[in-house]
């Protein structure tokens, strides 16, 4: 298992790079450039400023997180092919400065949906939280005014410029079913996939974030048997899955080590966190501990460690706690602290398949 920390960049994160160097065990940022619009090619002297930090640190840049895919891409609009062909270059661009995972999702309109950014814990800490009766009951705008407009900081799947144009989104995706979404996901797949294999990459999607389907838009990356059609699609090792535990682990039927044994070897990336899910369908992000929330985090670092895990793997949402002021679900102290109960799980099974701990 190689571990390693998201990173949003000097000047958007309250986290420094010196304080990523000092966590134990990580060894490269997981990054992306969020001011370049999604679907316009990455430059190339803004990849290699990135490179430049990350070096000073001794830091690598192996794992990007996201090259976000463009909605006319999910739409299947005929400008879609302009926007892959970005896509490609793209790919082609970050293999030369040693990327080998790029995670992705194709989710339509929304990245992830919460709806309480900072809801507090019984302990005084705060985390992401998730009312299901209220997304039900809520207006997308709404929704978008909550998330969107009251931080600090550039907020990944709700760039403000792509968000003013919610209505005509969602009008759009009344013609795209959730076999249309998966015809266009492959069409996706099967042209980038190729560049990615000559590139030596591995694009690994992201599952839903909630793994439901959300003010009526299709939603397809769900829990197991989807994840199974999904490797089918383009049938490569460059075709894999970031298994997540968050997020498919707020659907409390979806088994997360055994996810992870019967996909091992398409899993080059891999987020750990915990989530408590409540019986009305509410959940909140918890510690990584595995009794503070309802997801065997213990397991499943069990079974990454089983079936000979040697992909990257980070800490996920972590709680804002010890008044750490940051970046909703991305402080330094809890997913430090992660970071060492995922390292302690991993220890404790020993040395002895080789290459898998170090």
């Amino acid at each position: 298992m190689k571990m390693v920390f998201r990173w949003y960049g000097t000047g958007n994160d309250t986290v420094t790079l010196k304080q990523i160097k000092q966590i134990p065990g990580v060894e490269g940022i997981v990054w992306a450039l969020h001011d370049v619009p999604v679907g316009d090619e990455w430059p190339m002297d803004k990849i290699l400023a990135y490179k430049e930090e990350a070096d000073a640190y001794g830091l690598h840049l192996e794992v990007v997180e996201s090259v976000n895919v463009h909605e006319d891409i999910k739409l299947g609009l005929p400008s879609r092919d302009v926007y892959i062909d970005n896509y490609k270059k793209t790919i082609e661009k970050l293999a030369t400065v040693g990327v080998k995972t790029i995670c992705y999702n194709f989710m339509p309109v929304f990245d992830w949906i919460r709806t309480d950014l900072f809801k507090e814990l019984p302990d005084g800490s705060t985390a992401l939280f998730y009312e299901k009766a209220k997304v039900e009951s809520m207006d997308p705008e709404e929704l978008v005014r909550r998330i969107a407009n009251d931080v600090d900081f550039t907020m990944p799947g709700w760039e403000p410029e792509r968000l003013k144009k919610l209505s005509p989104l969602f009008e759009a995706y009344k013609q795209v079913s959730e076999e249309g979404l998966w015809r266009n996901l492959q069409y996706f797949l099967e042209a980038i996939i190729p560049v990615a294999e000559r590139n030596g990459i591995q694009m690994a999607i992201h599952p839903d974030d909630p793994p439901w389907p959300i003010f009526g838009l299709p939603r397809i990356i769900t829990g197991q048997d989807n994840i199974r059609r999904l490797l089918r699609l383009v049938d490569s090792p460059s075709n894999g899955v970031t298994l997540c535990s968050g997020s498919l682990g707020a659907n409390p039927a979806n088994d997360i080590p055994a996810m992870a044994r019967e996909f091992a070897g398409r899993i080059p990336f891999a987020h750990i966190r915990n989530v408590r899910v409540f019986d009305n369908g509410d959940f909140i992000e918890t510690s990584h501990r595995t009794s503070d929330g309802t997801v065997n985090i213990a397991g499943f670092v069990q079974a990454l460690h089983e079936t000979g895990f040697t992909g990257y793997a980070r800490p996920d949402h972590g709680r804002h706690i010890w008044d750490e002021k940051c970046r909703p679900g991305y402080g330094l102290y809890d997913r430090a602290l992660g970071i060492m109960y995922l390292w302690g799980v991993w220890d404790s099974m020993g040395t002895s398949r080789k290459g898998v701990a170090e």
